[in-house]
């Protein structure tokens, strides 16, 4: 819409209020664009406004032109969008509501329309429209409403009718959404009770009568304004009893949607209030406009969209992830010492996974199907694992991240950043258990499990090029350090999809069906049904992690290669296991090959950025879903340092 800069005397000779309505609108634009071109000086700006408002006093001709161009647009653009729908997604579906903001960003609006929130977007597009609006004086504002609207005509009348309109839209909309099975349902008993949305639309009525009577009186206006808000706190109050329900209910993209749209049109009823009851119209709604900028600048913004209907599902992922991570935390020397026998079960079930991986290999897969078998040994070893109630190190920050985040939701109450370090400490000894039980038993069980290949078969599972080829490989020389990050990534995307399984599981009430369901009641019975609903309650995070782990450590990789992107992975049990298996090969010879040491000093590399970089991912997700701030992390990471100086053997002895 822009076009070469105008000087204010070309403005107004330009004003047609009998031009079509495209024309209209553009001359709106212009003078804004006018306004807009003093960037990034808001005196400027304000100046220009008031430039322009001393030229329409002065002008008898251009100050009638504009006041029946104020007429012709009152009547015919419809405000209501504006003042009740402006921000807010004419959807209640995320995917929608995306594929609508990008078409807004490809596709350019138009002025001919009657639409005032598609004029607004096209009229105010840029932040600094908000920061000059807020910046005009009242007294200018005052006599920019006398030219628009003199005194004996139905000016205060007209706003007041698009505020009441615009209130009662919204009323409507919070009504019908109040309403929504989906919503209604997850309420507390106590919320749909006290039936707060049933008489929302006769509360606003009441305020219309009270508003429009020409013989009311202020106390009764201001009955009309208190109970109406009352009601707002209601709706409000039912609405947020959904939140403590997800937990029990599970959580939706679009059910968080719903909600955030909900809870933002109480907030705008409110902000309506204001302007219609205010002793200072004018800045009340100037105010309000303002608003309405930052609001379409955030309603054309897909980060936005993402950001602000994620936090709350992020926040429920890492809470269900906590839960699981618990049981990953060491406290006492007992616990301690189980978890190493749990790793050291761990890294024997990985021993068996390595020779089989190599037996793989010998089968000259195609890169897919390669990778593919691949991921789905790993698969199966996880979940065996899994099921003998072993442990896996690697497989433990991304899910004890969640866990230590949790912790600081207090984290103002006094003792709650100690309280919290000694968590960090308990959590570095767990992996460091947790690794030397994996390693410790996984090399060894490798080793022999190969020789014992070799002696039953005369041959070693890997001839000297291979083995050479897996020492090189593993190499602290190569690139290994960057794969074993990239591993990282992968073990934290696994404790995702962990998140999301289970909230799934929980959303849809599978245990339930499963426990009722009749065909399987008729074939298990009623109790076996029970305990089988039970135990994929309590066991699909960790099937969904386990799966997608391993599958994802088989694809990966050639997923990768098909884009040229030459990625592998690097898991320390893995690796520990390969490096077994290729020293069967070399014999007792290898320990004078540099090769086979530069590989086994790799390994605590390995093991530490597996950890570091998806314990870091979760717990940064997790501290944003927790809403901890800049200068509480500060605060935290300086009391870990402290810690670290005063009793550093506390990170790793229990």
């Amino acid at each position: 819409m822009r076009r070469k800069p105008q000087d204010l005397p070309r403005l107004l000779a330009e004003l047609d209020p009998h031009a079509d309505i495209a024309e209209r609108h553009l001359w709106l634009i212009h003078v804004l664009e006018w306004v807009r071109e003093a960037a990034p000086s808001i005196e400027v700006a304000t100046g220009r406004v008031e430039a322009f408002v001393v030229a329409m006093e002065n002008d008898a001709d251009a100050r009638q032109r504009l006041q029946a161009w104020w007429l012709i647009f009152i009547d015919r653009v419809d405000i209501t969008t504006l003042l009740a729908d402006f921000g807010f997604a004419p959807r209640t579906a995320m995917i929608t509501e995306v594929s609508e903001r990008i078409r807004s960003k490809l596709l350019p609006g138009t002025p001919e329309t009657i639409d005032a929130s598609e004029l607004f977007s096209i009229a105010m597009p840029s932040e600094f429209d908000a920061r000059w609006l807020n910046a005009l004086p009242e007294s200018l504002l005052q006599r920019l409403a006398a030219l628009l609207a003199p005194a004996d005509s139905q000016g205060a009348s007209f706003w007041q009718h698009a505020l009441l309109n615009a209130i009662t839209y919204c009323a409507g909309q919070i009504l019908s959404n109040g309403f929504a099975p989906e919503l209604r349902l997850r309420m507390s008993e106590e919320a749909r009770d006290q039936r707060p949305f049933h008489d929302l639309i006769r509360d606003v009525e009441s305020l219309r009568i009270e508003v429009l009577h020409g013989l009311r009186t202020p106390d009764r206006l201001l009955e009309a304004e208190r109970r109406l808000r009352e009601r707002l706190d209601a709706c409000r109050a039912a609405i947020g009893t959904v939140y403590n329900h997800y937990g029990d209910d599970g959580i939706s993209v679009g059910l968080v949607f719903r909600v955030r749209q909900l809870r933002t049109r109480i907030v705008r009823i409110r902000q309506l209030l204001d302007c219609l009851t205010s002793t200072r119209p004018e800045q009340d709604a100037l105010r309000l406009l303002a608003g309405f900028v930052s609001v379409g600048r955030e309603r054309r913004s897909l980060r936005s969209l993402f950001a602000n209907n994620s936090s709350l599902l992020a926040a429920k992922m890492t809470e269900r992830s906590a839960e699981t991570g618990e049981h990953y935390i060491t406290r006492t020397g007992k616990e301690y010492l189980q978890m190493l026998h749990r790793a050291a079960g761990g890294g024997l079930v990985m021993s068996v996974t390595t020779l089989v991986k190599f037996g793989l290999v010998a089968l000259t897969f195609s890169a897919f199907w390669g990778g593919f078998w691949a991921g789905i040994n790993y698969a199966i070893s996880f979940l065996l694992i899994q099921l003998l109630h072993f442990t896996v190190a690697t497989k433990q920050p991304a899910m004890t991240a969640p866990a230590m985040a949790a912790k600081l939701k207090n984290i103002n109450e006094e003792g709650a950043i100690e309280g919290f370090v000694d968590e960090v400490a308990n959590l570095t000894r767990t992996q460091v258990a947790a690794i030397l039980g994996n390693v410790l038993v996984v090399f060894p069980a490798a080793l022999g499990l190969s020789m014992l290949y070799q002696y039953a078969f005369g041959t070693p599972p890997l001839d000297e090029p291979h083995a050479t080829q897996v020492l090189d490989s593993l190499s602290l020389l190569g690139p290994s350090v960057v794969f074993a990050a990239f591993t990282g990534v992968l073990l934290f995307l696994s404790s995702l999809i962990a998140g999301w399984a289970e909230n799934w599981f929980v959303l849809n009430r599978l245990d339930s069906a499963l426990r009722y369901n009749p065909t399987i009641t008729r074939v298990l019975g009623s109790a076996r049904a029970k305990r089988w609903g039970t135990f994929w309650r309590n066991n699909i995070s960790g099937f969904a992690a386990n799966i997608s782990l391993g599958l994802m450590l088989g694809l990966a990789p050639a997923i990768a290669g098909f884009f040229g992107l030459g990625l592998e992975v690097r898991h320390v049990t893995l690796s520990s296991g390969q490096l077994g298996v290729a020293g069967a090969t070399f014999g007792w010879e290898m320990i004078h090959d540099d090769a086979f040491w530069w590989a086994v000093a790799m390994l605590p590399f390995n093991g530490a950025i597996n950890v570091l970089v998806s314990f870091y991912l979760a717990f940064r997700m997790a501290l944003r879903a927790q809403n901890v701030t800049g200068v509480e992390r500060s605060r935290i990471y300086a009391a870990i340092r402290h810690r670290l100086r005063k009793r550093p053997l506390s990170f790793f002895k229990p």
